[in-house]
Parts: structure tokens; sequence; C-alpha cells
């Protein structure tokens, strides 16, 4: 039985999406993966009074991530969306794209770490299945928009709408959507970009969602238990293969390592090297000569990074410009050396020596809290 739900006054549903007509006039395409955000977008997008289609991307088997808590887009996940979307009365379709999330994701996921890269699949997804193919399924729909569970912050600018930081910073995934381009973000909402997460869960309790208490998904939604190395290993077995841990700066070999898959620059635990003079952190990985080559922490600093298939949203701003290279990291300021966007390569170049810059990663460039655009890490130079 549906059951839309009303929300407390300060909430206005219909606002939160940015709609072009009045709502009851609108269809709006949520992407449901089964977690309480998508949940509460498709609750509020149905109390805007615009009809709503839910729209659940079955990435990864659903035999093996049956039961699984926190995980994304399989198991009990399209299960919890499916219920959802029941109770509130909306249409709801799942489509199967396993071959394609395992070729574009997947895959290119052990291909990095084979490469002795560390990859993002968050944001390949993203780039992906998440948005290019639900994108054209939304349109295809006849939608005004597609909405997500995403906490960022869609924000009309001078030269139309801008990707900002979410309100929550504990909660902000701009890192994760730098990759989005502007005919997408035109199109995109993202409603809960403005609100703490606390608040979604009592929205999410005032729908009465049966996932309201569900916990967060994990990182790596196709990682069990978090060891990515055996997802590697499963589908490149020549990514175990052992080789030896080289002091990068004398050449000396210190130990035998288990496969470069297990490791990434910057880090300093599980080396079994113990005896040395100085801690030592992994400060690059050869692929092709099997070795991890390790040094002391001042060996980590960068001065600069080579960024490759870049990605701008909306025109360069004159205002100082800030950095993150890692999804935790804070921005840190930078020079932009260089073209943005369109794929062109470019270099950044820290203010002040950054510490553990991996290739493989993204940098994602800010203008206080506009999302400028990014790219991925292909190379750095040392500040030593």
């Amino acid at each position: 039985m549906s059951d839309i739900p009303t929300f407390h006054p300060a909430i206005a549903p219909a606002a939160l999406f940015d709609l072009p007509k009045p709502a009851d006039e609108c269809r709006i395409v949520v992407a449901m993966s089964g977690g309480v955000d998508s949940s509460v977008v498709a609750a509020l997008a149905a109390a805007s009074g615009a009809e709503v289609i839910g729209i659940t991307l079955q990435l990864y088997d659903y035999g093996a991530a049956t039961g699984r808590k926190g995980a994304c887009c399989a198991g009990d996940d399209i299960a919890d969306a499916r219920a959802v979307a029941n109770r509130l009365g909306i249409a709801h379709y799942v489509h199967d794209h396993e071959s394609s999330f395992a070729e574009e994701v997947v895959e290119q996921f052990a291909d990095e770490y084979l490469a002795g890269r560390t990859p993002v699949p968050c944001i390949r997804c993203n780039m992906g299945p998440k948005f290019t193919d639900l994108f054209q399924m939304a349109k295809e729909l006849g939608a005004d928009c597609l909405a997500t569970g995403h906490y960022v912050q869609r924000v009309m600018g001078q030269a139309g709408p801008e990707l900002h930081r979410a309100l929550d910073p504990a909660r902000d995934q701009s890192y994760f959507l730098y990759g989005t381009t502007e005919a997408q973000l035109e199109f995109l909402r993202f409603p809960l970009g403005g609100l703490p997460k606390a608040e979604v869960r009592q929205l999410a309790e005032q729908a009465g969602l049966r996932n309201a208490a569900k916990p967060d998904s994990q990182d790596i939604c196709f990682v069990p238990d978090g060891d990515y190395a055996g997802i590697v290993t499963k589908l490149r077995p020549e990514g175990a293969a052992p080789g030896n841990i080289v002091h990068a700066q004398t050449g000396e070999v210190l130990g035998r390592h288990k496969g470069i898959i297990h490791y990434t620059v910057g880090q300093r635990r599980g080396l079994e090297i113990g005896g040395q003079p100085e801690p030592l952190y992994v400060v690059g990985l050869d692929a092709n000569a099997g070795e991890v080559r390790v040094g002391p922490k001042p060996m980590l600093a960068v001065s600069s990074a080579h960024l490759v298939e870049t990605n701008r949203i909306g025109p360069l701003p004159d205002l100082p410009l800030t950095a993150k290279v890692r999804s935790l990291a804070k921005p840190v300021p930078i020079m932009l050396d260089g073209p943005l966007g369109d794929g062109a390569a470019t270099t950044i170049r820290f203010a002040a020596p950054e510490y553990g810059v991996a290739p493989g990663q993204a940098a994602v460039i800010y203008s206080g809290e506009r999302v400028v655009g990014g790219g991925w890490i292909a190379g750095t130079e040392s500040a030593v």
C-alpha cells in the first residue's frame, strides 16, 4: 500500500529538486541503491507532487551479495529499494548492468593495482554506470531531472549550475564526483547536499522507511570484508608474484614482498622489514621490476603531480585554487600549470610539499567550496 510521506514544514520537497515547472507536471527519476540516502531522496521526490520513477542498477552478482549489509546495488539492497518504492507507490525498475560494471570498474580496478597504481573505483563507477547509463535511461523516460543521494550541492552560478561541497563536511562526496560533466550537472539533482546525515535518518524514520537505520555502504561495494587484494588476485593471479623490497636511496634489498598489489605509496605498516635505523615508507612501486621501493618520510614529499584525463566543470575562476589528492585529505593550495578539461593532461604544483600522493588516485581541484574539476594522477615530481 502506498503511503506518500509528509515532512516537517521546514522541509519543502519541491524546492529541493529545483524543478523547471510545477511539480505536478514533472517526472523525477531517482537512482535507488537500496541505502537510506537514496530512499529518502525517493520519499522527498514523492512528497514533492511530481511523478517519480526509481531505478536500481544491479552492478554485481546478486547471489554472492545476498544477505550482505552495507553494500550497494545487489542482494538485500535491491529488495530494500523495491520495498521503499512499493511503500511510496512509485514505479521501480531494476536494470542488470553487471557485465558493464565488471568491465568498466572491476576489471580496471584489478589492472590498476597490477600496474602499481592505487585506483578509486567509486569515481569510475560514477563516470560510468552511475551517471552515464542512468542519465541516458532517465532521458529516455522523459524525466525532468535525475536525483541521487550523493552528499554534494548543485548551486546556480553566473555561468550555470556549479558543483559544490556538501554542507556537512563529514559526509561530503564531491571528491568522487569531479568527473561530472556540465551537461550531466544541468540534469542532476542532489537534494541531500544541504542536510546533515542525522537529519536524513530522521526523515527516513518520519517516512516509515524500513532501511532508516541501515548502515552506510562500504567504500568499495564489490570487495567483501575489505579484502581488495583477494579480488585482484582472483582476477589477475600474476599480481601475487613475490619480489624484492628495495631501499630507494641505497638500492639495498631489505626483504621480500608477496605481490605489489598489497602496497600503496605512503604505506608504512605491513612491510615486515624491521631493524631499520628509521621508519620506512613505500615511496614507489615498479610493476615491471616487481619491486616495492621504500625510503624515509622526506622521500614521500612531492612538489607537483601530473594529471591525465582531466575534467572541468564551468569556467576557471581567478580565485586561489586548492586540491585534494585523496578522498580524506584536506584541500591544499596549488597552482595550475596547463589546461584543464576535455581530457587534457595538466600539472598541479603544490604551494608546500605534499605527502603520500599515489599514482592512480584522483586530484580534485576546488575554488572555495566549488568543484572546478580534476584528473587522474599519472606521476609526481619529488620535492627533495
